[in-house]
């Protein structure tokens, strides 16, 4: 544990399930944990028990990427852990592959309805149907265009990887029932059927929804807030002069209206407490870079991709470089709209000076 992971509170210790099984966190609240092939090895999943007007069974919040073992890992927690008992609905927090990838064998496999903010259920469609801002010629270009020309071997794998988040997204379902931030779901059993309110959250996915349950006391992250690690936020080619960074900075800080002693439930990393602490932490994380940054710029004109050693203190591999460079250029942008660094194009290249 890390020094800022010591300053919360962790209520299940090291506890965590196994692979295909579930712990309770909650009465009536499952914890499951899949396996995902990158250095970031899991994601957290949640089951609420529900009912469909008289109907008992349960909810899925995300549901992992879609491949032989996730499905097989399903199937386990289908047979041990539900009681017998039906999926009646699929809700997804955004449309990254780890939370979207099985959305349509899950609602296939129990005939319900996906539960996701519009915006991202039609770049989902839009993304499991093309490879913009996932790899393939449009991102190679783009990323070439803030330094990464410097390595043309890079520059090659990254278009070479067309099929990225297809293979991990294969389809999405072809309906879906609308999230929206502010609004509530009830979810539960009878008398203890209560609101979870949506709140969206941007910058880390176009439309992201946490859920929160104020009676209850629990906080459904998502990504939006995670315990050891920084969410990425990332520009890509789809959205080449966006500002995200800020936009998730604002999202966070809007998080504080919920009470600092809620149970956090993330998608990465162990259940905890310390809601205020953690946004804390991530807003003095992102300062932090920022200094950095202006640093490096006010010595030289700086390119996203000479940035990235100056962001990330380790080695990486592609996909971590990807992740990388989009995080690079969301703390170049979000300094260039602030008025703090100007950018020019230099024989193709985009450089960010100090003012």
């Amino acid at each position: 544990m890390n020094a800022l992971e010591s300053q919360l509170d962790y209520p299940f210790a090291e506890t965590l399930p196994e692979r295909s099984s579930a712990i309770e966190v909650a009465p009536g609240m499952l914890w499951v944990r899949m396996g995902l092939p990158f250095a970031l090895d899991h994601i957290n999943l949640w089951l609420l028990r529900d009912e469909d007007g008289a109907r008992p069974g349960w909810s899925i919040i995300d549901t992992g990427i879609d491949d032989a073992p996730t499905r097989g890992a399903w199937e386990r927690i289908f047979a041990t852990a539900l009681g017998g008992l039906p999926v009646l609905r699929v809700i997804v927090t955004h449309m990254h592959p780890d939370h979207i990838g099985c959305a349509h064998w899950l609602c296939e496999r129990w005939n319900v309805r996906l539960w996701i903010s519009a915006t991202d259920f039609n770049v989902a469609r839009l993304a499991s149907s093309a490879s913009a801002g996932f790899g393939g010629p449009l991102s190679a270009a783009f990323m070439a265009q803030h330094g990464l020309a410097a390595d043309p071997d890079a520059v090659g794998k990254v278009g070479a990887r067309s099929s990225y988040y297809k293979s991990l997204v294969p389809a999405v379902p072809l309906s879906f029932r609308r999230l929206l931030g502010g609004g509530t779901i009830a979810i539960g059993r009878g008398d203890a059927r209560d609101g979870w309110r949506c709140q969206a959250g941007y910058g880390h996915a176009p439309e992201h929804m946490a859920l929160h349950n104020a009676a209850r006391g629990v906080l459904i992250s998502g990504d939006m807030v995670l315990p050891r690690i920084s969410t990425n936020v990332s520009v890509t080619d789809i959205e080449p002069e966006s500002d995200p960074l800020t936009l998730y900075l604002d999202s966070i800080e809007r998080m504080r209206t919920i009470p600092a002693d809620v149970l956090v439930l993330p998608s990465h990393g162990r259940p905890f407490k310390g809601l205020h602490t953690r946004i804390d932490q991530l807003q003095a994380h992102h300062a932090e870079r920022f200094a950095e940054v202006l640093e490096a710029c006010a010595k030289a004109p700086q390119t996203a991709f000479e940035l990235v050693p100056v962001l990330f203190k380790r080695k990486l591999d592609l996909h971590q470089m990807t992740f990388a460079m989009g995080e690079s250029i969301a703390h170049l942008h979000a300094l260039w709209f602030r008025g703090k660094l100007e950018r020019r194009v230099e024989e193709g290249i985009y450089r960010f000076s100090a003012l």
